[in-house]
């Protein structure tokens, strides 16, 4: 049949099984969106206040569901707004697509109204991008759009369409989805000798990242925990692999990773590193991690291998498909004294804060417990984030989503309205520091708009407070623009954006309003107020070894 290009993007979508999209109409991408009117039935399109909302709620959605997100945006200004949540996608492996259109064809290049060249603009943070200038290549290059965000490392792609190409017509064919598959790189000597290397190990630990929750091998990864007989350590984008309440899992690893991790890990003969790339912020000082371990590397993406840490074995293929190979010819381990000496190490190195005032500590952990740990989590970047990490015990995997490897503040509140659209069934909170909140809080009116029930809580403080941390401990207390100390009242902003507001001040008043927040099904901001000095342990300074970790006891100690 004969359909214009902007009624083929919406077939595209649907052929996708696309039914939630986030974005902000424009003049050259008008004609798309007068598509969408005419499926409001099949595709939910949420406007979002701006367009860097859309790409954090895309993101969001995709990281929530494991399907790919999808953002649109017009040209010029409205396509660049989204390049820093195409940014933050591209550094945690998110699948997404955003789909742009641009000035009709006879106008590119001549630096016409709203014109910029958005697919040479985020070249270096997509896996593939398209300028489509042709109406008959148009249904085709979104299919491969789609196949390419999602298939192999996940990330996302950029489409961009003229806009005489979204009104011109050709013929037009459904065609169902290609099925991905992941072609095998590894063989079987690969799985036996990275089980020789783990049946060899008396010290082993392992080590799990963000392609674990990509793979889906949650269950692969906790059952070879079991066979190996080894603690387990996760990064940031790691969270929920390993269930938090497990006895063999330790924490987070790295720069605010636990004592455990870190001095665990620092101690091992094999460190098995599952879907994780050795960021700097997990390794510290790379000339002296694990020094005394073997370094056994799993990895779906062959450039990870030996980039940052050179690894004594790898293997290059999709991590629960590789697991479910070692689990069936890994024989079972028994290390009673290694791990007896982690249980040591935990117990000697809680994670702890002062039990006085109200602190951000408290608030995940009475998150955690009125939710019974089942809640989805987003968080912005800073101090709460790390706190976020830490306190609340994260069970099952696409639960805890945050910005890891480019640390975009504002990400949170975007990414929790796209995962309450993806997960409906689960209580979906933002956790946010004041700093962050001021950048993307317009967002609240997205959420008020289609009464979504997400929980934005906001961890006041009055400054930013990752920074001053920094400035505390090593610029001697120079506080050079991170006080906001000013008169924005955010329960009001809330209100005024059309949301509940509660401001809590003592610590018996957190359970009850995260509660009343819960039962009144609707989006509602909670504003919890926290000294502006209190500070995340434990921690590692930059450059220094992992094995240099230390906490609020040992600063004290030190003085």
């Amino acid at each position: 049949m004969q359909l214009t290009g902007a009624e083929i993007v919406v077939e595209c979508l649907k052929e996708q099984g696309v039914d939630t999209v986030f974005g902000y109409p424009g003049g050259t991408i008008l004609n798309v969106y007068d598509a969408l009117y005419k499926h409001s039935d099949e595709i939910n399109h949420i406007l979002t206040s701006h367009e860097q909302g859309a790409a954090h709620a895309a993101d969001g959605y995709a990281r929530a569901t494991g399907k790919v997100g999808v953002c649109l945006a017009t040209s010029g200004p409205g396509a660049t707004n989204l390049v820093t949540g195409i940014a933050t996608a591209y550094m945690d492996s998110v699948p997404m697509v955003a789909i742009t259109c641009n000035v009709n064809l006879p106008l590119l290049g001549k630096d016409s109204f709203q014109e910029v060249d958005i697919a040479g603009v985020t070249m270096p943070i997509t896996k593939h991008g398209y300028i489509v200038k042709d109406v008959n290549i148009l249904a085709d290059t979104l299919r491969k759009a789609f196949a390419i965000a999602r298939s192999g490392r996940p990330g996302p792609v950029l489409v961009d369409i003229t806009k005489d190409v979204t009104a011109n017509k050709c013929e037009y064919e459904k065609t169902a989805p290609e099925a991905i598959t992941v072609p095998c790189k590894y063989t079987r000597e690969d799985i036996e000798k990275a089980v020789k290397l783990m049946e060899e190990a008396k010290k082993p630990y392992i080590y799990v990242g963000g392609g674990a929750v990509i793979s889906g091998a949650a269950q692969e990864v906790r059952t070879l925990a079991q066979l190996l007989d080894a603690p387990v350590c996760d990064t940031l984008m790691g969270k929920g692999v390993m269930d938090g309440h497990s006895e063999a899992y330790t924490g987070m690893i790295g720069m605010h990773g636990t004592k455990t991790s870190n001095l665990g890990v620092s101690d091992c003969d094999l460190l098995v590193a599952l879907g994780a790339r050795f960021s700097d912020r997990v390794v510290g000082n790379a000339a002296k991690f694990a020094k005394g371990a073997k370094i056994l590397h799993i990895d779906i993406d062959a450039a990870e291998i030996n980039k940052n840490i050179h690894s004594d074995a790898y293997i290059v293929g999709d991590l629960k498909e590789i697991l479910c190979e070692v689990n069936k010819v890994l024989t079972k381990q028994e290390h009673p004294e290694w791990m007896a000496h982690i249980k040591e190490l935990k117990e000697k190195y809680p994670l702890n804060y002062e039990d006085g005032a109200l602190s951000c500590p408290y608030v995940i952990e009475e998150i955690d417990r009125v939710t019974e740990g089942k809640a989805v989590i987003t968080t912005d970047v800073g101090q709460h984030q790390m706190w976020a990490a830490q306190y609340y015990k994260y069970s099952e995997p696409r639960t805890f989503l945050s910005s890891g490897g480019l640390g975009t503040m504002g990400y949170g509140l975007g990414a929790c309205i796209g995962a309450k659209m993806g997960r409906p069934d689960k209580i979906c909170i933002n956790i946010a520091g004041d700093g962050c909140f001021r950048m993307n809080m317009n967002e609240l009116a997205t959420a008020s708009r289609y009464q979504i029930p997400i929980i934005q809580v906001v961890i006041n403080n009055h400054v930013l407070g990752m920074v001053r941390q920094w400035q505390t401990l090593f610029y001697d207390k120079r506080y050079s623009q991170t006080v906001l100390d000013d008169g924005v009242d955010f329960c009001m902003v809330a209100k005024g954006l059309g949301c509940e507001a509660i401001r809590v001040t003592k610590k018996e008043e957190v359970a009850d309003a995260i509660q009343k927040a819960i039962s009144l099904k609707k989006p509602v901001l909670i504003e919890c107020l926290i000294p502006e000095d209190d500070k995340v342990f434990p921690m590692v300074p930059a450059g220094a070894p992992i094995s240099d970790v230390f906490d609020a006891t040992d600063l004290k100690e030190s003085k």
